[in-house]
């Protein structure tokens, strides 16, 4: 019981600490070895032609925020193209973006979901990058350039931008626990793409070399993650690039960041079963993947549970400090999580109770994203959660 326990105990913090730990330990060795790496050059005349496509389904209250915002990006003229596809909007969505005649409108009536509207688009890219975002994230003027020069590496098949959740001073436990989640998340990214490549992107903003764009299942629900790792399981690098970034306002509240975050686990467990080849511990992409999403995606959130009850039969029948010691310490932290957890329904805001609580949340989600893949109750069509 006590090696299942400390195999356990070190599975945990390794996913979610140790990692982060070691791949800053040899991110400074090779910068020692090697130097600091170079910025990378902006050459205006030399960037890639581009495709800006945003996807929108039912945003008619947000959109000319997002058209405005996105005609406001800096670009060489005559090298960008905006593609805002509306596939199923039933409001006034696609009659506000046919008024820009900058903007490229594709809409179809019928509703087939977010990837089956994006493999449609693609069919219309005809430039050298696409760049995906979504239809409620805020870009900064610079993003598209900040992203298009590192097509200049023939090694760069994708890059991913930077998430940024907008927190204000009186956040509650969900925008706070998910803002200190991407902060974490980015250094993450950041390390991993010096390191070799990043392991995936989120849909707010990445892009792809198009020539290698490979369609992906419809039934596919990460598909932003799928469509970053099948280029990269072509042999590509996956860069990351936090100066471009896409700013969103956090979830309304904590159920409907586990609505989101169960999606996500459930998207995450079938992600790792179509992608089976990349669980080889020999290559660094696979070790970066099985480190930063496998461990998180299956066995982390049943080792925590697995922990507590052995380290509570070692704390009770075994008699030794340091076993109890460690049981109350578990007890303690949970204890936070659960006092996090009754503050929030009171709406009283205690942010040293934010972290443990937003914790177990997202540990939660993954348990219930796995059972709802295995019921097969998890559709691949979004279900917008509300933001703050």
């Amino acid at each position: 019981m006590k090696i299942t326990l400390w195999l356990s105990l070190f599975i945990v913090v390794y996913t979610f600490v140790g990692y982060g730990i070691l791949l800053y330990i040899i991110i400074r060795i090779k910068r020692l070895v090697r130097g600091n790496p170079l910025p990378i050059p902006i050459n205006l005349s030399l960037l890639p032609t581009c495709t800006l496509v945003v996807a929108a389904y039912n945003e008619e209250g947000f959109i000319k925020e997002k058209i405005a915002d996105t005609l406001k990006l800096n670009y060489p003229e005559g090298k960008l193209k905006i593609l805002f596809i509306t596939d199923g909007s039933n409001d006034k969505t696609p009659d506000i973006i046919s008024g820009y005649s900058q903007i490229q409108l594709m809409h179809q009536p019928e509703r087939k979901g977010k990837i089956a509207a994006i493999h449609r688009a693609m069919k219309n890219v005809d430039t050298d990058i696409t760049i995906f975002t979504d239809a409620n994230t805020f870009l900064n003027a610079d993003a598209l350039i900040n992203i298009a020069r590192h097509y200049a590496d023939q090694t760069v098949g994708a890059v991913a931008g930077e998430k940024r959740v907008q927190v204000d001073e009186n956040a509650d436990a969900s925008a706070a626990g998910e803002g200190f989640y991407w902060k974490y998340e980015s250094a993450l990214k950041k390390w991993d793409s010096e390191l070799y490549s990043v392991v995936g992107a989120a849909g707010e903003l990445f892009s792809v070399r198009t020539s290698l764009y490979k369609p992906v299942y419809e039934d596919t629900i990460l598909d932003d993650f799928m469509i970053s790792m099948l280029i990269a399981k072509q042999g590509y690098r996956i860069v990351y690039e936090p100066t471009a970034y896409a700013t969103e306002t956090a979830s309304a509240n904590v159920t409907e960041e586990l609505k989101r975050k169960v999606r996500i686990a459930a998207g995450g467990i079938q992600s790792i079963l179509r992608l089976k080849s990349l669980l080889n511990p020999f290559s660094i992409l696979s070790f970066q993947y099985i480190s930063h999403r496998v461990l998180r995606w299956t066995v982390t959130p049943f080792l925590l549970i697995l922990a507590f009850i052995i380290n509570a039969i070692l704390a009770v029948t075994g008699g030794e400090l340091f076993y109890q010691l460690l049981f109350a310490s578990q007890i303690f932290f949970y204890g936070l999580a659960i006092l996090g957890f009754i503050m929030e329904k009171r709406k009283i805001r205690i942010k040293v109770l934010f972290v443990p609580y937003y914790f177990c949340v997202m540990n939660y989600a993954v348990l219930a994203g796995i059972i709802r893949y295995l019921k097969k109750s998890q559709s691949a069509a979004w279900e917008k959660a509300e933001r703050q």
